[in-house]
Formats: structure tokens, sequence, C-alpha cells
């Protein structure tokens, strides 16, 4: 029998992998496959938004949740109110549970001051919590062959003031950006990490890795080779397997991926 790859690095379940089964699910399904802890995205269920249930989650499991995902998203419109009020509310929730990053969105044009004062009230805010507030890449959205102006100051958060960032490789796939070469780019301000792939066709796919065309064992490599500090977080999308047995095989599957590319050289040696 193979020793499983070791990593230093934790390897977690983000709770939007098992959509639309609820965190319990997500708690199960990672417990069973054998995944380092959680990120919980919040969204309209109860279970998410609450750091009782949540901390009884962790303590039935025995599992962290290592990062939390605002509910910035647009089917997330409507949970906990205003914007600063989403992200202010995942970092007091962050805490509770012991999760030292949380992800967040840039925001749309539309969202006026909120929009207009992000940058900074992230890093007031990150000052003021010490939490790590990681602002995730995402990407132009296209019509009729141009671009939409969706996003405030940008899609890509390379260039931005940001101290926190987390990297989503499908998100890199529609925007035909180089994964590794945006995530060596980083440096220490990557926080977190979406682990997944995507296809350069247009769709946030989240595919399992290795079956899109990012670089996605290569930065990994890069990232043990770096000493990455942060967490990552599988971000795949199982909407299209056939029942609970298929997600867990698609998400066992990028778990082994992980590990295989993070493990150091002579754990990986072992298990060949």
């Amino acid at each position: 029998m193979q020793e499983p790859a070791t990593t230093s690095i934790p390897i977690t379940l983000s709770s939007a992998s098992v959509y639309p089964l609820t965190v319990h699910d997500a708690f199960a399904v990672a417990k069973d496959v054998g995944y380092d802890g959680l990120e919980v995205l919040i969204t309209g269920n109860q279970a998410t938004q609450s750091a009782t249930a949540l901390l009884a989650l962790m303590d039935k499991y025995q599992l962290p949740i290592r990062a939390v995902h605002a509910p910035t998203l647009l089917l997330t419109q409507q949970v906990w109110g205003s914007a600063w009020a989403k992200i202010e509310r995942s970092v007091i929730l962050a805490q509770a549970v012991g999760a030292e990053v949380v992800v967040a969105h840039p925001p749309f044009r539309w969202q006026g001051n909120y929009a207009l004062e992000f940058a900074g009230g992230v890093q007031r805010l990150t000052d003021s919590t010490g939490m790590k507030i990681a602002v995730e890449n995402m990407y132009p959205w296209r019509a009729r062959g141009r671009e939409a102006k969706m996003y405030l100051p940008h899609w890509d958060p390379v260039p931005q003031s940001y101290p926190h960032v987390t990297w989503d490789f499908s998100h890199a796939a529609i925007a035909e950006m180089d994964s590794r070469k945006a995530v060596e780019q980083l440096g220490e301000r990557l926080a977190h990490l979406h682990l997944c792939d995507g296809l350069n066709n247009g769709k946030d796919e989240h595919l399992v890795p290795g079956r899109g065309t990012q670089p996605v064992a290569e930065t990994l490599q890069y990232l043990r080779d770096t000493d990455f500090g942060g967490v990552i977080a599988v971000e795949v999308s199982t909407r299209k397997a056939k029942g609970t047995g298929q997600k867990e095989q698609w998400l066992g599957e990028t778990l082994e991926y992980a590990r295989t590319h993070l493990a150091l050289p002579d754990t990986a040696d072992r298990t060949k």
C-alpha cells in the first residue's frame, strides 16, 4: 500500500464544493475524504452564519475552519445587509471559530461609496482586527466581444494595494491569466488559494485540477518550494456529479492531486 504524500500546507474543503448540500454535509464529506479542515461560504443557510452551529460541527467532526468566505457573491446579496456589514460580520464570525482568513470579492461598480472606498476600508479593517481579508481575483465580463466594466477598482487584484489576496484558478482561466506567474508576482500577499481548474471558454466551471488548462501543478510546486504559509481550499464544482459517491470521488481525486504536488521530494518519492 502506498503511503499518502504529506505536506505542511493545510488542504481544506470549501463548503461551496458540495453545493447545494449544506455545511453539515461539507463537514461530513471533508471527514470522510480526509481533508485538513474547511472553508465555510456564508449563505442564506443559518448554520453558515452561526458561530455556535459551526463550533458544534467543528467539535463533532474534529475539523477546524481555516477560512470564512464573506457573502459578497451575487447570490448572497440578501445576506447580512449592507456591503460593509457583510465583511465586518464575516470577520467577527471568523474570529469566533478560529479562522485566519476572510475571503471577499472585489466590489461591483454600482456599489457606490463601498466600491470607491473598498481598498482603504479593507486595509483599515485588517489593521484594526488583525484578520487577513483576502480579496479574490475575478474576471472580465464580456458582452458582444467587449469587456463590461463590472468591478472596482478592478477584477485583477495583482496590481492593487490589497495586503492579502485569494487566488482562484477557474477565474484565472476565464481572465486568460497565467496563475503560476500571478502567484509569483503576489509573493507574500498571497494568503489563500482556491484549488480547482478551468478552461478559456468564458465559463466559471471550477473543474477538478488537471481537467483544465491552468498550470495548477506548477503553481502548487512553486508554493511548496517557497514555503507558502497560507491555506489551500478545494473549490471544485460537484453539481454535475451523480450522487454523493461521485462528489466524494472528485473531491478525493483533488485532495490526492494537491498532496502529490505539494509533497516534499522525499515523501513524494515514497508514494511512487
